[in-house]
């Protein structure tokens, strides 16, 4: 039985004149599709995801694809009972993925490393003197990522650069594999890389979600879970016997992918947590903030 909602992930890096009035523009679009989501304009392009209809994503789809701006978009589809996010978003900023090269910035469309298909990553992998690169934040991460892959403990994307020139003796002279979720990243990270100097890299094509739907890599290599940023949280992406999760309880230590926010309010932080020890627990991350909790009940999630 079809799905009655689709969620959309897309990105596509491309001259925009006037992000303002594209983004009203856009605005008028998904509100008459009543589609739902997160959407970032900027001069150099347009990053989405969004939920609704399936009719209403095939609508939405087709005004892209007929746009010059957005025209080539390799949309990654996933089938939903319901919409994943709560509301519309659609913002402008100064870049679609936040790096903040500053005057060094430039456009993926000039520069960025070779793509590799599923099936060509999936090989790769096995390859000696071989390094991947998670391009992701650490939280993302922590609940899923191929099987030997460096993981830059980094809370941002802006924070990649540094963490590159810190680490160059361990990159230096390697054949340099990126991922990220959808691939809007890696277009990005991958041209830093070879900016720096770097010349044998390749960056993972459509990202982790499409690596996961490939028929011929069935999401093999893929530990854990695909964090989204939608109400789903994460997504699975390994299809084969080899899946397990590598994350675990704050609490307790046992494997989870349950992420929570502290419902202490000036806390907030995003958490790991089994279904057991919510219950014994409560949403709160640790017990300072669950005796701050009870210290002033008003400032809890929900009060």
């Amino acid at each position: 039985m079809t799905a009655p909602y689709e969620v959309l992930l897309y990105y596509k890096y491309s001259r925009i004149a006037d992000p303002e009035a594209y983004a009203a523009e856009h605005r008028d679009l998904c509100k008459r599709l009543n589609l739902l989501g997160r959407i970032l304009i900027a001069q150099e392009g347009i990053n989405g995801t969004v939920s609704g209809t399936a009719e209403s994503c095939a609508a939405y789809r087709a005004a892209l694809d007929e746009d010059p701006v957005t025209a080539g978009i390799a949309w990654k589809i996933d089938p939903s009972e319901e919409h994943v996010f709560p509301r519309l978003s659609i913002k402008v900023r100064s870049e679609v993925v936040t790096l903040e090269l500053g005057e060094e910035d430039f456009s993926p469309e000039d520069l960025t490393a070779t793509h590799l298909k599923p099936e060509e990553w999936k090989e790769a992998m096995k390859e000696e003197n071989v390094v991947m690169i998670d391009a992701r934040n650490d939280y993302e991460w922590e609940i899923g990522r191929f099987e030997n892959a460096l993981l830059p403990d980094v809370p941002s994307f802006r924070d990649l650069p540094k963490w590159v020139r810190d680490h160059r003796e361990e990159l230096e002279g390697k054949k340099i594999l990126t991922y990220c979720t959808g691939g809007i990243r890696c277009e990005k990270f991958s041209g830093f890389l070879l900016k720096e100097g770097f010349t044998d890299v390749y960056q993972l094509d459509g990202g982790i979600v499409t690596y996961g739907k490939s028929e011929e890599a069935k999401g093999e290599g893929f530990e854990g879970e695909c964090y989204v940023f939608d109400e789903r949280l994460s997504v699975p992406v390994n299809r084969t016997e080899g899946a397990k999760v590598v994350s675990s309880c704050v609490h307790c230590g046992t494997p989870s992918i349950r992420y929570r926010n502290c419902g202490w309010q000036p806390c907030n932080a995003q958490f790991l947590c089994c279904e057991n020890c919510e219950e014994s627990f409560g949403k709160f991350c640790a017990p300072i903030c669950k005796e701050a909790a009870t210290m002033c009940p008003a400032a809890v999630i929900g009060y």
